[in-house]
């Protein structure tokens, strides 16, 4: 039954990530929006829903662990495998808004959750609102001055749809992604009992590589439809708001406080890391593009990561 859950789960997020893609081209041709500010806003908040979901249940039932470990193994999985796949199967050239604004926000808001958690080992109300905070202000941005020019590379593809079918597909996109994401993780966390693994180590591996699939099927669905703006800006978009929201509002729900001191003193150095690297590898080997060579690069960091993670 849980390997069904599982099978079920993924079907859906995938399914959801493709309404979700339909939905977010058909906003930003109906606002006129650039297509990378509706993938670091519609998209990143639709699939950072079942991070959320998961880490304030976590949070409520006293699951501390889950709950962040939830947060930063999907930061790691966003980076490390969801955009070394996109960018090993298709290039993709970075725009200047990436280390002007996206790349530095996600930063800040990584150095921020660390400062918060590293000194007390709780993450507290007043700073939920203060991430929470930060993220409005982030978004206000955005939408209002983010002027990045999109190249749009099959501009033939772009169909205004009618706005009950742009409502429709957003809807059931997050629906899809909703419940995938529950069956998935109710599946792998039936499993990973069975083997008696730690609270840590589910949140890291099982649930944040859940998590992360909605993030890995949009992404994908985006490079093979040539979209690759939202790409980009949705895995950064998500990164960002896996903190900023996730774990903002989580805490503002039910402030929580870390046992395991291994997710503080190995794995959110682990998302730091590679958060960081993200910038140096848009300007080497080739500037302002990532290639099959970043994305190797990318995997095989992750790989070493869930290496480590278990021996």
């Amino acid at each position: 039954m849980n390997l069904l859950f599982v099978v079920i789960g993924l079907l859906l997020l995938v399914l959801g990530g493709n309404w979700l893609l339909k939905a977010a081209v058909g906003f930003s041709l109906r606002l006129q929006i650039p297509k990378i500010v509706i993938g670091m806003t519609v998209v990143s908040f639709a699939t950072s829903a079942p991070e959320l979901i998961v880490s304030v249940k976590s949070a409520l039932e006293g699951h501390a662990e889950i709950a962040l470990g939830n947060v930063i193994g999907s930061n790691i999985a966003n980076l490390g495998l969801v955009l070394a796949i996109t960018i090993l199967l298709s290039t993709i050239s970075v725009e200047k808004s990436f280390y002007k604004t996206d790349w530095p926000v996600m930063m800040i808001s990584s150095i921020l959750l660390y400062v918060f958690i590293a000194f007390d080992n709780v993450l507290s109300r007043t700073e939920g609102i203060i991430l929470v905070s930060l993220l409005v202000i982030f978004l206000i941005y955005l939408l209002r001055f983010q002027k990045t020019a999109v190249v749009d590379e099959m501009p033939e593809d772009d169909e205004e749809l009618p706005l009950y079918k742009d409502v429709l597909f957003i809807t059931i996109g997050g629906v899809a992604l909703w419940g995938g994401s529950e069956l998935l993780i109710d599946g792998a966390i039936g499993m990973a009992k069975h083997f008696e693994v730690s609270e840590r180590i589910i949140g890291i591996t099982i649930i944040s590589i859940g998590t992360s699939i909605p993030e890995l099927a949009a992404s994908v669905i985006a490079v093979l439809k040539k979209e690759k703006a939202i790409s980009l800006g949705n895995l950064v978009g998500s990164n960002v708001f896996n903190i900023l929201a996730v774990l903002g509002i989580t805490s503002i729900v039910q402030p929580f406080k870390i046992v395991d001191q291994a997710l503080l003193s190995n794995d959110i150095f682990w998302m730091l890391a590679i958060s960081f690297l993200i910038l140096p590898l848009n300007f080497v080997p080739v500037s302002m593009k990532l290639t099959w060579k970043e994305g190797l690069l990318l995997i095989s960091l992750y790989g070493l990561f869930m290496f480590q993670m278990f021996f």
